[in-house]
């Protein structure tokens, strides 16, 4: 596996007050069981080898004098070890004390980083004990017997993992106003650390986390986060050893509070997606602002050890998980959509809303938007026409749940057959009515599209777009056709969601009779109905036989758009995203299916109308896909092949 993953570790090791022999030897071990483990780091809390809460202790030479003889040890112990452990260390420099991260890595200290905000308020006394970094005049010291580097400035770099690059805060510094690690992450860092020694009260978790996910967004980093442990609380403070491990905003792992045994915490971070966030916004570089500050680049060989893949990768990535979450997360997606129409038609000054309601998904989804948007317009509800237009492939299911649906929320309803103009059409330009291909299909979406632009011209009114970003991406709409209107609701919703949108609208904005037909359109395999129906008057053709799962399409578009993954990486996170659910040729061959579709179809994509921006992935040609229509997908294809071969699919 080489798709830019490392394994890390929190660490909060039992621990007694002063005493360095048994701190050190508790380190060791922890250090050994994460290597065991397959990290490639590991964090531990502020001052660990003595305890945060020594006082005046501080000020006894037999105390620090220790510390570096028991620092030794741990490098004798450790110098096989293919790990970077990020240790709280008080260390003497010049004639002052500072409170440091000591980063050691194979028996070598690779570097000091001294604390660079003391806190002196409330229950904190640090400037009693301690220097603040920006005291420190000399660049190097000699510590347990190594000549080694010490700056506030210095960043770790593993010169052959790509994207590694470490930079370190010690507690106070990141609740500054303008805390180091900004700095850090501005010349490179990709993975920032805290030795902490937070002391827990009400509300401070909370905000601890709040906080952090806020950073680690803001930096484009990894963030890992250790505290000090219950076995630290004395007098008047608590402790929990709280630890916390982000990855740019989104909590990777976390520890339960006030374990009294050793706690570590593990996570897996991609090191990938926080690169490829950062060249996505072309923003994280160094700058003439921080030139002064010289800093400087610790080089180092870490060899990353093999370790099991069990990070949770989330099948549904647009789609909250938790509930409370999803229903706002609906609430606000249904209210862009509907403020973006209701402005649009508002400038255009149209007196009718008028879309083809066909009764599945996305058309159901667009009336909601468009009673909503009429609301905001200040328009009744008549000023909404909806059109249904059957034809060969129409089921009764879905034509009945149209028509009832727009009769019970009170719009204007017009039907228009399209079965006899196409059946016209066709013989005009001498094709077969028993030849059901791509021009038999068409014809009917390009039919309804001319009917509905037609009525918009008639009325003064805007044909609104049903069409989703799947399947834009799929390029699954008709040129021309249903590719087209004056403005597209759902241009930027995936349909992962606009399944979870629709039940959203069901439950919580509908009444009792709306609510039932919202259940069955929800349960309505979805379909174009081009086709005849069956035998039976079932739908014959559905979209996701043709097409493949939209459920592995969306997971698709997710990681292809967003972060530029290559294929053989999707195709890794689909198999553990989807374990259970599709086996592995199953993910191959619609992972292949989508990159041809998606390079074959840019142009529809090149040439759609204008709708809202929802998330973070849109394919609109005037923002977020600038991509030429006649780019090749071979270097795609090709990965795929080699992988098809690789996999003996």
């Amino acid at each position: 596996m080489d798709y830019h993953f490392l394994k890390v570790c929190t660490v909060t090791p039992k621990m007694h007050l002063a005493d360095c022999n048994y701190n050190i030897k508790e380190i060791i071990k922890t250090m050994k069981e994460a290597a065991d483990h397959g990290a490639s780091l590991a964090v531990y809390p502020e001052l660990c080898v003595t305890g945060y809460s020594c006082g005046d202790l501080f000020q006894q030479s037999n105390l620090i004098k220790q510390v570096e003889c028991h620092i030794v040890t741990l490098l004798e112990e450790t110098k096989d070890l293919e790990l970077v452990a990020v240790l709280g260390v008080p260390i003497t420099i010049e004639n002052s004390l500072y409170n440091t991260a000591l980063v050691v890595y194979k028996g070598k200290i690779l570097g000091i980083v001294p604390k660079t905000y003391l806190p002196n308020y409330g229950e904190f006394y640090e400037k009693r004990w301690f220097a603040a970094a920006h005291n420190l005049l000399q660049s190097h010291t000699t510590y347990a017997g190594q000549d080694c580097p010490v700056s506030p400035h210095l960043l770790f770099k593993a010169t052959n993992i790509p994207y590694f690059t470490l930079g370190i805060d010690v507690c106070e510094d990141l609740w500054a106003m303008l805390p180091p690690s900004l700095f850090h992450s501005l010349f490179g860092a990709t993975v920032l650390v805290n030795l902490s020694a937070s002391n827990e009260i009400i509300g401070k978790a909370d905000y601890r986390k709040n906080m952090i996910a806020q950073h680690s967004s803001k930096t484009m980093s990894a963030y890992l986060y250790t505290s000090s442990s219950v076995r630290e609380s004395t007098t008047d403070l608590v402790f929990s050893g709280h630890q916390l491990i982000y990855e740019n905003g989104y909590l990777i792992n976390e520890s339960t509070l006030f374990s009294d045994d050793t706690t570590i915490t593990y996570g897996i971070i991609d090191l990938e997606r926080l690169h490829k966030e950062r060249v996505r916004q072309n923003n994280i570089c160094p700058t003439q602002l921080i030139e002064h500050l010289k800093y400087k680049i610790i080089l180092f060989d870490l060899v990353p050890s093999s370790f099991e893949f069990n990070r949770y990768i989330d099948p549904k990535p647009f789609v909250p998980q938790d509930e409370a979450r999803r229903k706002e997360r609906c609430k606000d997606i249904f209210d862009i959509q509907a403020h973006g129409l209701a402005r649009r038609a508002t400038h255009a000054k149209s007196d009718y809303l008028i879309f083809g309601m066909s009764g599945g998904l996305d058309s159901t989804l667009a009336l909601f938007v468009c009673i909503k948007a009429a609301e905001y317009a200040n328009m009744d509800r008549k000023q909404i026409l909806g059109v249904t237009m059957p034809g060969f492939g129409t089921s009764d299911r879905t034509y009945q749940n149209a028509v009832n649906l727009m009769n019970l929320l009170g719009i204007t309803v017009k039907e228009v057959s399209i079965v006899e103009a196409t059946k016209k059409h066709l013989e005009d330009i001498e094709h077969p009515l028993d030849l059901h291909d791509v021009t038999y299909e068409n014809a009917q979406a390009r039919e309804r599209t001319q009917i509905l632009m037609d009525l918009a011209n008639k009325y003064n009114g805007l044909v609104i777009g049903t069409a989703d970003l799947s399947e834009m991406a799929l390029g699954w709409a008709t040129y021309s056709g249903d590719h087209m209107s004056m403005y597209g609701v759902n241009s930027g919703l995936p349909k992962t969601l606009v399944r979870y949108l629709l039940d959203y609208v069901a439950h919580y904005e509908s009444e009792p009779l709306v609510q039932e037909i919202l259940f069955d359109v929800l349960d309505t395999p979805v379909s174009p109905e081009l086709l005849p129906t069956d035998s039976e008057g079932q739908i014959a053709q559905k979209t996701e036989d043709l097409v493949g799962p939209y459920e592995l399409h969306d997971f698709y578009i997710y990681y292809v758009l967003r972060f530029g993954y290559s294929p053989s990486k999707i195709f890794f996170l689909a198999q553990h995203a989807f374990k259970g659910q599709f086996d592995d040729a199953t993910i191959f061959k619609w992972l292949y299916g989508f990159y041809t579709r998606f390079f074959k179809h840019q142009f529809k994509r090149s040439s759609m109308p204008d709708g809202p921006k929802i998330g973070s992935v849109c394919l609109s040609p005037r923002g977020d896909l600038r991509m030429p229509s006649d780019a090749y997908g071979d270097v795609w294809l090709n990965e795929m092949n080699q992988l098809k071969d690789k996999l003996n699919l």
